[in-house]
């Protein structure tokens, strides 16, 4: 029997305010309202690695959240949740930008 594949939810938040206290904040905001959601195989969330300046490497954004769910079921349901939505709700004014990349992975 097939098994549905993981849904890796990447999203890239570039701040107004990009302070390192608002990054910070950023980050602990994550952590509060984002982890322990049913179906979540991987939380983790953190400001972007100002050392690495590969050529390839994106400059544009200044903090990363990376969230990894059993399946697109996993992740409809967070989208959804009130912790997400007060998340969103919290946070959304600081945001100049936000990318998300879904993806179907393996591990």
């Amino acid at each position: 029997m097939p098994t549905e594949p993981l849904l890796a939810h990447s999203v890239l938040f570039t701040l107004k305010d990009n302070s390192d206290e608002a990054k910070k904040r950023l980050v602990a905001s994550c952590k509060k309202y984002l982890t322990d959601h049913r179906g979540t195989v991987f939380f983790a969330a953190g400001t972007r690695a100002t050392d690495i300046r590969w050529p390839v490497s994106d400059q544009r954004f200044d903090v990363a959240l990376l969230l990894v769910f059993q399946n697109k079921a996993a992740h409809d349901e967070y989208q959804d949740s009130p912790r997400h939505q007060q998340f969103l709700e919290e946070n959304e004014a600081n945001w100049a930008e936000i990318r998300v990349l879904d993806a179907y992975v393996e591990s």
